[in-house]
């Protein structure tokens, strides 16, 4: 296993992690984006529906495909570069459970390379959009599944309370000892 300075920050979907992520982004940071999400947004943009998208074995192959994706990506990063990832390799966990996939690749994909920080979102009310499709009560059990996979991979998973984007990207800074975004705005 690979010890790297990435940080990933999960929680369920619409919690507010790519927001987050897209400030630390402007601010300057190295960040990842969601894979999930720009993969479904490609297949949208080539004129398949949502509906055949999330269809169940399409989903199937949907989350091996993401996983393989994420791992490229991951693979290509310098494990001593400080990046702010938008989900982890852990959370393909949840999804792989829930299309009924054995979670097999996702442990050995787990195993590469471990990560600095886990960041967990607390939940914000569910926004829809053109890519999600879960509801509150999917996206608490999402959010429970992430905890305890981090948890059980050895991970220290810092929640981070609902609050407004700036606070949350500072409460992240400031818990990885980096300067806070509010401190260099108050100085621009």
């Amino acid at each position: 296993m690979i010890n790297t300075q990435w940080i990933a920050i999960t929680g369920a979907p619409s919690s507010g992690k790519t927001s987050v992520i897209d400030m630390l982004a402007a601010a300057g940071y190295a960040t990842q984006a969601e894979v999930a999400r720009d993969l479904i947004e490609q297949k949208l943009a080539t004129g398949q529906t949502l509906a055949d998208i999330r269809s169940p074995e399409n989903t199937r192959a949907l989350q091996r495909d993401i996983l393989m994706r994420k791992s490229a990506l991951e693979d290509a990063q310098d494990p001593d570069k400080i990046i702010f990832m938008d989900r982890g390799i852990p959370d393909s966990f949840a999804y792989f459970r829930q299309a009924g996939l054995d979670i097999a690749p996702v442990e050995k994909a787990a195993k590469k390379y471990r990560y600095h920080a886990i960041f967990l979102f607390d939940r914000l009310p569910i926004k829809a959009d053109s890519v999600r499709t879960e509801d509150n009560a999917a996206a608490q059990q999402l959010e429970e599944m992430f905890l305890a996979d981090y948890q059980r991979l050895g991970y220290d998973v810092t929640r981070v309370p609902v609050m407004p984007i700036m606070a949350r990207a500072d409460f992240i800074l400031t818990h990885l000892g980096l300067p806070a975004l509010s401190s260099k705005a108050s100085l621009a």
